[in-house]
This record gives structure tokens, C-alpha cells and sequence, in this order.
């Protein structure tokens, strides 16, 4: 945790940069959440890097005002072989920053970038159902082998193993755009394709972006800039638009939804979101790996109620699941000690501690891992009381900032305990449950079974109601298992100044900044 001064300096030196870039009609500013974990396309893994990186970059298909696929670096496509090959075709104007025109090879050259093991990209996962790109990620194919060809230089062909119609979400995720014959994707410097170009980075203060004037759609982006400004505690987020120096905020501070709602009616935009959250058990942990029964009393002596409304208090729903509800033709699996009281659930969970001998002969010490953050932080204040209060356990709190964070979790050598979630990539229950097979990457609770690898394997074979049935009882083994302590399903909250026009609130929680504008006279 930083020091009390060094918060201020940072503090001071966001409000420096504010004031030297005050709002205008032609600039918008816009709250980011933290610091982005990287700007690198095959690297970004938070939900900060990947809503910037959309804004400077644009891979074959983009989203509308509305958070649905539509055309971007590709003008159209035709779905051939049954769904299980693509065929784009590039617009005629479509450029670098530099002049130069966005090219098939450009996207071969990325993607085949994106699955070499070498390249450690983080969200190489999401391109599993492009042809061979498994067998590349684990060494068993050469990347020239993966799905994707140039035919010609504006026709890209991409070949999946089998039908994926969430593929073109994927295409919209920064680890699918393209890389320039550069050869660097560091947008400080290298050419990049989307709407905007990243003119300035002062950390911890702001990101700087201006119009790309050889973006195609040029024209219909409203904003001369975009200021991002990187703030991990809400209530500054909620200071600083109040003082009229952000048009929209990331999110909303834990315990102020009621006075927003009643003050702030108009600004207030809360909506339902395809996002969960939950506490992560490294299964490498001795103890935590080898024990059900205490996974499972540490779940069942939180009580999600007090967490939603009080802890909370922004909207949150309480999840008993990983998949949240609103994903068309899925019933999610859930806990099936949702419909006990509270007092029987800590009940339960007292017997199964007894049962696991963690507290004996001495008290249990947990270690739960957080980033900095005051909804996480309380978040983690409010489980170690119950876990105490239920079951006697002893729990240190670790905050780390994003990065060191993000590190920790991945390498799982000293995590226990930690917060964990997802946005969803794509609307589809794998996107969640893939992050839990044997062979993924993001699989940060070192979680293997084998049965639950083959109903995900099964799924992929499926379709339709057959397949959304193969995917719950895949999430009803991973509950059964608990390598994650499911607690609530995310909304989007954001405040939003009604000078934007522009934003549309979807259940993805995307708001490009080149559909947003801002009615002129308006701070």
C-alpha cells in the first residue's frame, strides 16, 4: 500500500494534470480504473488496458454504439464451410498512423505473434478455436501452422476447428488486431489503426489521445482528444467528477449508491453486466488444494447478502455461481446452498471445518491477496470477519499494487487466498469456464479435472441446448470442486455528464470513445 504522502503527490499531480488540460467541448475525460497492466496487444489482461487499447486500435470487426460485432478493419465477411471458415475483406482505406494501408499479412503477422509460446501472451487462449492454435500454444505445431492466411493483401481467411459463433467478439479483442511490418506493438511509438493516437502517457495522471486522422471513419469522430485518467480509488473518481474534471467515471464508490441514485438521478447509469466475482484457492496451497470441506465452510460462512448491500451498497447481485445470469440459452449452475438461510449455511460450514482439522491444534492464518483498491479492500475486511466470527479463522490481508498484483496471482508461488473475476470476452458460458481447463494460461487457481476438461471438450463438438447442457454440468463439477468462492455478479456504474452524448448502456459494458461527443456550450 503506498504511504499516506505518496498518495497525496499522486493525488496532486492528477490534479495538475487536469488543470493543465482543462474539459473542452473538444476534449472528453474519462475515468480508467487503474494504471493499464500494458498497452501491448498480446499482453494487456486488464479490463483498463483493454478499453483503451479498443480506442487506438481496431482489429477485423469492432462493436456499435450498442456493444454488438460489427465491421471495423474488415468492411464484410462471408461464413463458409458450416461455420467453421471466415473470409474478410479489408477496406480500401483502411491505414496506419503512419499512411500506410492495414494489410491480410498484418493480421497474419499478429496472430501467429500472439500464439508462439515465446511471446507469453496472456489472452492467447481466446484464439483456441482458430485452427492449430492449441497445438502451437503447447508446442506441438509451429505458428505458421495457426488457422489464418492472406489471400491476397485484403482477404484474410481464418479456418476454426469447429463452429465458434463468438468468434467475431474475439476479433474484437485486442489480442486478435493486427501488427505492423515493425514489428512493435509499443503504441508510444509504433503505427496503430484505431480511431485515436496515444500522444501522451504521464503516469498515474493521464493518457493523452488525439484524433487519428487516417483512421477510415475519421469523420464521424466527434472528439478532437480523449484524456484517460488512471484512478484506483473510486471515491477520488467520484471527487473529481463532482468538481466537473471527469465527463464519465469507471465506476461508482463502494456505499454510494442510495445518495447517487437520489442526487444525482440523471448521471446515475447502472446496468446489468456479463461479470463475475470471487475469491480465488490456489490448489498448489497444501492445505486449500487438499482439502474440500474447508473450500467449502470458507464459502458458506460469507454472507453475500451483507456484502451486496452493505459492503457494497452499488447494485451488485449475489452470485452462487462463476457464469453470471443474461447469456441467451444458458441456465447457470449454481451452489446448492443458495436456498438455505444464512444460519444454516454457517451451520454447515462450522461441521465442515470441524470435519477438515484446519483449526486444530492451533487457529488457521490465511493469507488473502487483494489490488489496491477501497472495494477491495473492504471487500477482503468484510470476509475475514466472517470467516473469524463463523469459523475462527485467522486472516492477513495483502494489498499489492495491479502489476506485482497480477504477477503473483499468475506465477502462484505465494498466493492463497486472492480476489479473482471475469468480464466476459464474449457472451457464451465458456468464456468463464474455459479459464479453468487444465491448459489455461489465466487458470491463476491451478485447478485441474479431468472430467471437467472432457465435458469442455464435449461442448466443442456440441451445439446449440446440447452444448449449453454440457457447459452446466462442466460448471456444476466446478462447483463441486470450488477452486473459486464464488460472491457476486458484477453491473456497469458509471456516472455520466449529461453534456455525452453518444453512450448507450449494454450488458458488455463497451463505450468506444468514437461514438461519444459532447454538446457544445457544455463543460
Amino acid at each position: 500500500m503506498l504511504p499516506q504522502f505518496a498518495k497525496l503527490l499522486c493525488f496532486a499531480a492528477m490534479l495538475a494534470s487536469l488543470a493543465a488540460a482543462p474539459l473542452t467541448a473538444a476534449t472528453l475525460h474519462r475515468g480508467l480504473g487503474p494504471e493499464p497492466d500494458s498497452l501491448h496487444i498480446h499482453q494487456a489482461q486488464g479490463l483498463a488496458a483493454v478499453n483503451l487499447l479498443r480506442d487506438i486500435r481496431e482489429g477485423l470487426v469492432t462493436f456499435d454504439v450498442s456493444g454488438e460485432p460489427v465491421p471495423g478493419q474488415a468492411e464484410s465477411w462471408q461464413v463458409l464451410d458450416n461455420g467453421k471458415r471466415y473470409r474478410f475483406t479489408l477496406r480500401a482505406d483502411a491505414r496506419w498512423s503512419n499512411g500506410d494501408p492495414v494489410t491480410a499479412d498484418d493480421f497474419v503477422r499478429a496472430w501467429q505473434r500472439a500464439v508462439t509460446p515465446a511471446t507469453a501472451a496472456t489472452t492467447a487462449g481466446l484464439l483456441k478455436d482458430v485452427r492449430h492454435a492449441e497445438e502451437i500454444l503447447g508446442g506441438r505445431a509451429e505458428p505458421g501452422a495457426l488457422g489464418i492466411r492472406a489471400v491476397g493483401p485484403g482477404i484474410v481467411e481464418v479456418e476454426l476447428e469447429q463452429a465458434a459463433p463468438w468468434i467475431l467478439e474475439i476479433l474484437a479483442h485486442p489480442v486478435s488486431f493486427p501488427l505492423h511490418s515493425e514489428g512493435t506493438d509499443d503504441p508510444r511509438i509504433a503505427p496503430v489503426n484505431g480511431p485515436f493516437l496515444l500522444q501522451e502517457w504521464t503516469p498515474r495522471a493521464s493518457i493523452h489521445l488525439v484524433r487519428n486522422e487516417q483512421y477510415y471513419g475519421a469523420a464521424t469522430v466527434g472528439m478532437d482528444a480523449v484524456d484517460y485518467h488512471p484512478i484506483e480509488e473510486p471515491a477520488t473518481e467520484l471527487a473529481l467528477y463532482r468538481a466537473g474534471e471527469l465527463h464519465i467515471t469507471e465506476t461508482i464508490p463502494a456505499g454510494r449508491f442510495a445518495w447517487l441514485r437520489e442526487n444525482l438521478p440523471n448521471e446515475l447509469r447502472v446496468n446489468p453486466y456479463l461479470g463475475s466475482f470471487w475469491l480465488g484457492l490456489n490448489f498448489n496451497h497444501p492445505l486449500l488444494g487438499q482439502s474440500p470441506e474447508l473450500r467449502r465452510a470458507l464459502a458458506l460462512a460469507i454472507n453475500r447478502e451483507i456484502l451486496v448491500e452493505t459492503v457494497l451498497g452499488a447494485g451488485e447481485l449475489v452470485g452462487w455461481g462463476v457464469v453470471p445470469p443474461g447469456i441467451a440459452g444458458y441456465q447457470p449452475a449454481t451452489l446448492p446452498e443458495d436456498s438455505m438461510s444464512q444460519e444454516a449455511r454457517e451451520a454447515e460450514a462450522r461441521r465442515l471445518y470441524r470435519q477438515s482439522g484446519a483449526g486444530e491444534p492451533d487457529p488457521l492464518l490465511l493469507e488473502l491477496r487483494y489490488n489496491t483498491s477501497g472495494v477491495h479492500r473492504r471487500v477482503a475486511v468484510a470476509v475475514a470477519s466472517m470467516w473469524k466470527q463463523v469459523l475462527g479463522v485467522n486472516t492477513e490481508l495483502v494489498n499489492e499494487e495491479w502489476k506485482v498484483f497480477v504477477n503473483n496471482r499468475r506465477l502462484g508461488i505465494v498466493t492463497q487466498v486472492f480476489r479473482g473475476g471475469w468480464i466476459a470476452d464474449y457472451a457464451d458460458p465458456s468464456s468463464f469456464l474455459d479459464l479453468f481447463s487444465s491448459g489455461s494460461n489465466l487458470n491463476n487457481t491451478f485447478y485441474r479435472n479431468a472430467r471437467f476438461d472432457g465435458l469442455l471438450d464435449s461442448a466443442k463438438a456440441s451445439a446449440g441446448a446440447a452444448r449449453m447442457e454440457l457447459l452446466r454440468e462442466a460448471e456444476a463439477q466446478l462447483l463441486q470442486d470450488m477452486p473459486v468462492i464464488p460472491l457476486y455478479y458484477y453491473v456497469s456504474r458509471h456516472l455520466v455528464n449529461p453534456a455525452v452524448t453518444g453512450y448507450e448502456d449494454n450488458v458488455r459494458d463497451v463505450h468506444l470513445s468514437r461514438y461519444l461527443e459532447l454538446e457544445l456550450g457544455e463543460p
